[in-house]
């Protein structure tokens, strides 16, 4: 019998010729990357985060915008995948399309974002603060378009799974950058960048609301006490700027998300 081979690029083992039996492997994210979350395994993390944005949203009156049912992604630090979930009772109670842009939004906030005093000036970067330079003649004009989402992670496998705690996203990387509201970096009490949060489903304004809150309901908001700088003052480092004139503002978006208090990061 000639050796066995194995074959790579999606190819299934061919158990019989090789006198093996072919187990499915399992993403280690729980116990990599997505651990330093500090939420726990796999499982854990999917409940913590639907616990999490369930607390906070859909809540109009508290966050502004059309009071939607929502989605969210946590990512790692790298921007692989550790939870996916949504707020309704079923996948489509929530627009479907906010899935994968929740997941976008994550990865650029993991892209984008460093851990306390490695930034020049700035550490954290909302998702919401990338607006305006990446318009037509902005300094940041086309990074929209770079980092794509890998279209097979982000729409192949089984549908009825998405948003459960095996949704078909976890432990892949997605890609994407979205230059929304709706994306955050996730900081522990050391103020180590330990992953990142995305949310769609209703406003762009509303969804960095809602990210604001569910970021906060984790405990992972700790910029202010390990000196995470960002565009405005503690303790609001990494919020919207609702001002277009501004070099990283964002418009508003008339359902009056500006007008709402959110937490203060601890």
């Amino acid at each position: 019998m000639q050796p066995c081979r194995t074959l790579w690029r999606g190819l299934v083992v061919m158990a019989a010729l090789c006198g093996v039996v072919a187990v499915p492997v399992t993403p280690a994210f729980a116990d990599d990357t997505c651990a330093a979350l500090g939420l726990g395994n796999a499982h854990a993390i999917h409940a913590a985060l639907t616990t999490a944005l369930k607390s906070v949203a859909p809540q109009q009156s508290a966050n502004g915008g059309l009071g939607n049912q929502m989605w969210a992604t946590i990512v790692d630090q790298d921007g692989v995948v550790c939870a996916v979930t949504f707020t309704g009772t079923t996948r489509i109670d929530q627009w479907p399309g906010s899935r994968v842009i929740s997941a976008q939004k994550a990865n650029t906030a993991a892209s984008f974002n460093l851990p306390a005093g490695i930034g020049g000036t700035v550490d954290a970067l909302a998702t919401a603060n990338l607006w305006k330079p990446v318009q037509p003649g902005g300094t940041l004009f086309g990074l929209q378009f770079s980092n794509p989402v890998d279209p097979a992670v982000a729409y192949g496998n089984n549908a009825a799974k998405y948003g459960t705690a095996d949704d078909p996203l976890v432990g892949q990387f997605l890609g994407g950058v979205n230059v929304f509201g709706g994306g955050l970096a996730l900081y522990n009490k050391h103020g180590k960048k330990v992953g990142a949060l995305g949310v769609s489903g209703d406003t762009s304004c509303a969804d960095h609301n809602i990210a604001w809150r569910t970021r906060h309901a984790l405990n992972l908001d700790y910029l202010t006490t390990s000196g995470v700088s960002g565009l405005t003052a503690a303790p609001l480092q990494d919020n919207i700027i609702y001002n277009i004139n501004s070099a990283f503002g964002h418009p508003t978006c008339g359902f009056g998300e500006e007008t709402v208090t959110l937490p203060n990061t601890q």
